[in-house]
């Protein structure tokens, strides 16, 4: 059950980004600072000022949404590396912010005792209770993703992946498309931060490293670029892929490689 939990959290993460990777082609590598403030924000209204599981959620993905909206502003007229870059320092800077402002996010320390979340009455506390709250938050943010992509909206994305300056001549506003695909892409980023705060019920900043980001890029990639399905196969299979590798013993130097 905690696997099935933590492949319904990459799944959303997986689909978000690939909405910007996939679906728009930008090159994005700052997705794990969304991952991070959407699961502070959640914490920190939860525990600090006792808002309910629902509220916090709400903040968390408007919070992370306008972190992708600023990061946006100024990056969006970069391409391909350079916004790479961008994003990355963006997504170390995020990490420096969580580790170095120990007033708010107790730094190294990290957030502890991260209440359980209510939902209609009911308090999700075990990993059973909690699975079911995840796989009902998943199919809900799936299928708005289903719904953006396939919308006149999502043609224009892809338009602009396929041949930005074709859609350009035909009058499409690149920039604000762009700033909207890396805006919805990081608020629903934000969901899968407050699913992971309130499951594991401790964050630290060590959670939200570049290796996450690439984590999710893997997941976007192995399962197809662009492809909504392969998004939600490729995270279930690298989820999963790990655990009964555990148990086969490997000579050590096929491991260290």
């Amino acid at each position: 059950e905690h696997i099935a939990v933590l492949a319904c959290i990459y799944i959303i993460l997986s689909a978000s980004l690939n909405i910007v990777i996939g679906f728009t082609g930008l090159l994005n590598l700052g997705h794990a600072a969304f991952f991070g403030i959407g699961a502070y924000t959640s914490a920190l209204l939860a525990k600090t000022i006792g808002l309910s599981w629902t509220a916090s959620l709400i903040f968390a993905v408007l919070a992370a949404a306008l972190g992708g909206f600023l990061i946006g502003i100024p990056c969006l007229r970069l391409r391909g590396d350079y916004l790479a870059i961008a994003t990355l320092g963006f997504g170390e800077i995020i990490r420096a912010v969580m580790k170095n402002w120990t007033s708010l996010t107790r730094g190294p320390l990290g957030i502890p005792g991260i209440p359980k979340p209510e939902l209609f009455g009911m308090r999700f506390a075990t990993v059973n209770e909690f699975l079911i709250l995840a796989i009902m938050v998943t199919i809900f943010t799936v299928w708005i993703i289903h719904r953006i992509v396939h919308s006149p909206f999502g043609r224009i994305l892809k338009s602009i992946r396929d041949d930005e300056i074709a859609s350009l001549s035909l009058g499409k506003d690149i920039v604000k498309y762009k700033l909207l695909a890396l805006t919805i892409g990081a608020g629903l980023a934000g969901i899968a931060g407050s699913l992971y705060a309130h499951y594991i019920t401790f964050i630290d900043p060590t959670t939200f490293t570049l290796n996450e980001t690439v984590l999710m890029a893997s997941m976007v990639v192995l399962g197809g670029m662009g492809s909504l399905t392969g998004s939600i196969i490729g995270a279930i299979i690298l989820v999963i892929l790990p655990e009964p590798i555990r148990f086969i013993q490997l000579p050590s130097n096929i491991v260290a490689a």
